[in-house]
């Protein structure tokens, strides 16, 4: 790495941290440009030429929060015989996490942060490489992937590959599942709902296992009337 670019991750990494040490103290509410500027020693101008909008740096420090939740998903994936049983454990795990910290996973997952949003997830394991120790390496692209819309579609085509599901429903369960999850994850954040966080985690889980239910049992009972 040349100098300028260890210098340039230097002071990235000096705003990342200084952001996220923001979040944990007083809360995501609470960042503003002058307040990271002045926590990690520089003017608010400086910050600009390394980061376009505060959306990112919120973005990147928010990511600091999330290993626990990579480790764990590998975890609970590792239970699952086959990759809809594997999609169901990883919709678990993720709903687990996101509704027990749903500012962190709203800013990494649905905030707006403008075109390419996956080149700043690269960016981020690039610069916090430690992040991708323990997770297998199956798991990795998922990781890498943003957009929520994508993130479990892998999972999907090889359950249709073997049979679980037919192959043109997997868009229908992918779009209703993350649809379930927004609405919930919306609901808690906005304090729309009555139900605690095991209640949210239980209920989208039991309309998630639903959806996936019906589209099984659709497939197997026209597979049945077919012999």
């Amino acid at each position: 790495m040349k100098k300028r670019e260890i210098q340039m991750s230097r002071m990235w990494t000096y705003f990342v941290d200084a952001t996220a040490e923001i979040i944990e103290e007083e809360g995501m509410d609470k960042i503003t440009i002058r307040k990271v500027a002045d926590r990690a020693g520089y003017n608010s101008a400086t910050i600009y030429n390394y980061f376009t909008e505060l959306s990112h740096l919120v973005f990147f420090a928010s990511m600091k929060f999330l290993k626990t939740y990579t480790e764990d998903v590998a975890i609970y994936m590792e239970k699952g015989k086959n990759p809809l049983e594997k999609y169901l454990l990883a919709w678990e795990c993720f709903c687990k996490h996101s509704f027990k910290s749903p500012q962190i996973f709203h800013a990494i997952f649905i905030m707006d942060l403008g075109e390419h949003p996956e080149a700043l997830l690269e960016e981020y394991y690039k610069l916090y490489p430690n992040d991708l120790i323990n997770i297998p390496d199956e798991l990795k692209p998922i990781l890498f992937e943003r957009n929520m819309d994508k993130r479990g579609l892998s999972l999907l085509q090889a359950a249709a590959n073997e049979g679980k599901i037919k192959i043109e429903n997997i868009d229908g369960i992918n779009e209703l599942t993350n649809l379930i999850w927004q609405g919930m994850l919306s609901n808690i954040l906005n304090n729309r709902t009555h139900y605690n966080l095991e209640e949210a985690e239980k209920i989208t889980m039991n309309y998630i296992n639903e959806v996936v239910r019906n589209h099984q049992l659709f497939h197997l009972q026209k597979s049945n009337l077919k012999m």
